[in-house]
């Protein structure tokens, strides 16, 4: 199992716990994301993979653990602070705000950032999605599922973080925005910014992570290389087939 050197992480979960009322989900999940890397984490539903990217944002309070970015701890924090110390949060559920228009919304996001981070515009985020620039008037409760996620994409980029979590960007997706959601994760990925990616399809997950990591019974039960879990079946029949 390949291991990255302590220096070079950016962000650091450690032993991290979380409850749902008596519900014991997070029980000691620790991994580590280098600068530019991107990190799937992969498991049967049910395992923490989205209760592990929001209490990492803060919107599950930690039961237990350290939420390191940049050796500050954020576990506890609240969500804004965590936003503004350079994480942010791409939902599952594409939560816009459907009464303002496309350009709205991307302005609610808009932050300075960080010197150590990389900065977007606006005019970047419509290079990704040109369908965003054609529809930047219109009321983002009008748009598709699709549109939404791109949107919902776009905003969170332009709080210009060191760190983005995606929570399962393709669900319910037609194939060609799958594609096209796919090849933004990759260009958010050169351009410097560190992924964290939660999705359910498996051939996106290893075509464009650095490193995976499989959840299983709350915990991290294997962390490596897209190719390493590939050449190892048992592990894909015991921990993600259905």
């Amino acid at each position: 199992m390949s291991q990255m050197k302590q220096s070079q992480a950016l962000l650091q979960v450690k032993d991290l716990h979380a409850h749902y009322g008596k519900s014991h989900i997070l029980q000691g999940v620790s991994f580590d994301v280098g600068r530019g890397e991107v990190i799937s984490l992969l498991g049967r539903n049910g395992s923490g993979r989205s209760t592990t990217a929001r209490a990492i944002m803060g919107l599950v309070p930690p039961t237990g653990g350290q939420i390191l970015l940049d050796g500050r701890d954020l576990a506890g924090e609240r969500p804004y602070t965590i936003c503004r110390a350079g994480v942010a949060l791409v939902p599952e559920e594409r939560e816009v705000f459907g009464n303002l228009t496309v350009d709205e919304n991307l302005q609610m996001g808009m932050q300075p950032g960080h010197d150590d981070a990389p900065k977007w515009t606006v005019e970047q985020m419509f290079d990704f999605f040109p369908r965003l620039k054609e529809r930047r008037n219109t009321r983002a409760g009008n748009l598709s599922g699709g549109e939404q996620q791109m949107l919902t994409m776009c905003r969170s980029l332009l709080s210009n973080p060191k760190v983005i979590l995606i929570d399962e960007p393709t669900e319910g997706l037609a194939p060609k925005i799958v594609q096209v959601v796919g090849e933004a994760i990759q260009e958010i990925h050169r351009r410097g910014v560190s992924v964290v990616l939660i999705e359910q399809k498996l051939t996106i997950a290893l075509k464009i992570s650095t490193h995976v990591c499989l959840l299983g019974h709350g915990h991290i039960v294997f962390r490596g290389t897209p190719d390493e879990l590939t050449g190892n079946p048992q592990l894909l029949k015991d921990w993600l087939a259905v």
